[in-house]
């Protein structure tokens, strides 16, 4: 598996109702690369992250995250990806360290109050930790959707729109937390319309319009 690219798209198309959101992308993502994902609203930028993260199947066309077929081995590849989304799934009624330590006894981590707490420390939240996710900010809950990402240590990670709802002290944790990302080998694909800021993280670059790749 180790030669495969992280992600590998062969004319994958994507239709909602009579809208199709991705029309026959190509492209192969090697493994430990950054990759920016730019393109104007409505371009299908989410629609390619909730593919790849197996939230959605392709209409047409074939996709491998890791080597493995996103039709038939998403449970294998949802243990290895993890998507850092607009949607925060979290449970609003507990707080953020008992949200963080529920995932990591689930993903069979060891000590997972301790790591929990560690990792809220890293993203500015350890004040924050014993409220209930129902007080949070938009901020706050992003902050707290990357602690999650980093717990995981997934092999690849999507993010989408990371910088949005942050303050500057947000915007430069976030910063520094891809950047660790990418030192430490994760295949990042960052998905953004801050391209400028995006283009110092990433050393690749693929732009969607209207669903299809196109030039910047």
């Amino acid at each position: 598996m180790e030669n495969h690219p992280a992600v590998e798209l062969r004319d994958v198309s994507k239709r909602f109702g009579a809208q199709w959101a991705l029309a026959r992308i190509s492209y192969s993502l090697p493994r430990g690369q950054s990759l920016l994902l730019t393109g104007p609203n409505g371009s299908g930028k989410t629609t390619l992250l909730r593919l790849i993260a197996t939230a959605s199947s392709p209409t047409l066309g074939e996709l491998r995250v890791l080597g493995l077929n996103v039709r038939d081995q998403r449970e294998e590849i949802r243990q290895q990806v993890a998507l850092l989304s607009h949607a925060s799934f979290i449970y609003e009624d507990l707080s953020a360290l008992q949200n963080l330590s529920l995932m990591s006894r689930l993903l069979g981590i060891k000590d997972s109050k301790q790591r929990a707490a560690s990792l809220l420390s890293e993203v500015g939240l350890a004040p924050h930790s014993p409220k209930p996710i129902r007080q949070f900010s938009a901020g706050m809950r992003k902050r707290l959707a990357i602690a999650r990402l980093l717990l995981k240590a997934p092999a690849v990670a999507l993010l989408d729109e990371p910088f949005a709802a942050l303050d500057p002290s947000g915007m430069g944790q976030m910063e520094r937390i891809i950047r660790q990302l990418i030192t430490q080998g994760t295949t990042v694909i960052l998905a953004t319309h801050q391209v400028e800021h995006g283009k110092t993280l990433c050393n690749l670059r693929l732009h969607l319009d209207s669903g299809r790749v196109a030039a910047p």
